[in-house]
């Protein structure tokens, strides 16, 4: 396939890609600045904070305090959960199994709250002229995936569910998005995993499709994290971002197509892709529940057994014992 049929693709994952390298040189002098009247917040492309952030509302509801906020994009949940640890953010958001794959590696990261499961956001992409037809003719292949990312667990527990284990395949790990889908394009591998909105833009390229999304596998939530140190100092301050993010939720959810025409200037991201994305996602954020703790803990121990999780955790363990939610 001629390389710039995926040109809309490239330049999306190229503009996360770019977000993830200035995020990692971001001053450390501004990024560790020690000032209670900054809320620091760690973002992605694509989710109810980077609405928030298209809308200005959190800023209007702070000033009166005196408070400022400062916005930082990531290009996964990985880099921007080291950065929440390490200091350089307050705040953040980060799919399921990153938020796992933290804990597992000591850092200090809290669960706040979730959102509700969006199944439909992960997926697993191959090439059409591979003549791949199920997740079982992924048996001997190459695939392209991250290790801790989201779909990277959709790719273990569609591998399960077809007879087969992550053994059966040959991962080929890469550190984002962009670096996955060269793979693919060049045939280095058959498939790749992907999520919202980097798949629903390859759903759109001619000659990919989607071989499985998460629907009846994970219920791929996102999650709102913190420090316990930060949440224990600043709870008032995070329940007006919650309750200004409540706000924009239910706009979004109701309005897909002015989610997409909101974003897409700010992200570099065509509209229509936006929007499909939107439309199979539902932005409310809400409490954690012994439930939610139960799938978290379900997919540790699904990378525990696959040897990627070295110890067996407790995910309740890493949930903030107060509410924060308004």
């Amino acid at each position: 396939m001629p390389i710039r049929a995926f040109s809309p693709l490239r330049r999306l994952l190229i503009g996360g890609l770019l977000a993830s390298v200035a995020s990692a040189l971001l001053p450390w002098s501004e990024a560790l600045a020690d000032d209670a009247k900054t809320l620091r917040i760690g973002y992605q492309k694509f989710n109810s904070i980077n609405i928030l952030k298209g809308s200005g509302a959190l800023e209007k509801a702070l000033a009166p305090q005196g408070v400022k906020v400062s916005w930082h994009e990531f290009a996964a949940g990985p880099q921007l959960l080291e950065a929440l640890s390490t200091g350089a953010i307050d705040l953040g958001h980060a799919a399921d199994a990153p938020s796992v794959f933290a804990q597992a590696a000591g850092k200090p990261v809290v669960y706040l709250a979730a959102e509700q499961p969006y199944p439909r956001g992960i997926g697993l992409v191959v090439r059409e002229q591979d003549h791949l037809t199920g997740v079982q003719d992924l048996k001997g292949k190459r695939v392209a995936t991250g290790r801790g990312w989201n779909a990277q667990y959709l790719l273990a527990v569609a591998l399960q569910q077809a007879g087969l284990s992550y053994q059966d395949i040959t991962p080929a790990y890469v550190n984002n998005a962009a670096d996955a889908v060269a793979a693919l394009q060049s045939g280095s591998v058959q498939a790749v995993t992907l999520w919202d909105p980097f798949l629903a833009a390859a759903e759109s390229q001619p000659g990919l499709k989607n071989l499985r999304d998460g629907s009846g596998l994970s219920n791929n939530r996102t999650f709102y994290l913190s420090t316990a140190s930060y949440a224990d100092q600043h709870r008032a301050l995070l329940k007006t971002f919650f309750t200004e993010l409540g706000k924009v939720s239910q706009w979004a959810n109701a309005k897909p197509a002015e989610v997409a025409a909101l974003l897409a200037p700010q992200l570099g991201i065509n509209a229509n892709v936006l929007e499909v994305a939107s439309e199979r996602r539902n932005y409310n954020a809400v409490a954690i529940t012994p439930q939610i703790v139960a799938e978290q803990q379900k997919l540790a121990d699904t990378f525990q057994g696959l040897g990627l999780i070295p110890h067996k955790l407790q995910v309740a363990d890493a949930v903030y014992p107060a509410s924060v939610l308004p």
